[in-house]
């Protein structure tokens, strides 16, 4: 397994997660209800795609906290390794995410 390869995955994610961020937060922003210049309609997908970015915020948020594990993980030689059964995680698995911290079987059992 490659470390430095992994870790130079989980930065430019990182970077990339910080730049939607700065973008989002502009989509986020308060809704103007002022029905004089907006229209209810055009209010109402307004604060649609506001909550629709919220969502979209809140996911990138629990992103970030991934990246950002794994590479606390790279840092103490835990990397690679699933954090409940302690079995080496796939390599096609973390060259698809770098930032997963469970083996499929149990991110499988988690969901069920």
């Amino acid at each position: 397994m490659n470390l430095k390869t992994y870790r130079e995955k989980l930065l430019a994610l990182k970077s990339e997660l910080a730049e939607e961020r700065r973008e989002g937060d502009e989509a986020a922003g308060v809704v103007e209800l002022d029905q004089s210049r907006v229209g209810r309609l055009s209010r109402m997908d307004a604060l649609q795609a506001q909550a629709m970015s919220v969502a979209a915020q809140g996911r990138r948020r629990e992103h970030s906290q991934r990246v950002d594990a794994a590479l606390k993980r790279i840092a103490d030689d835990d990397y690679g390794y699933c954090l409940d059964c302690g079995e080496e995680i796939a390599e096609e698995r973390l060259a698809f995410d770098p930032s997963v911290p469970l083996c499929i079987a149990c991110a499988n059992r988690r969901e069920q």
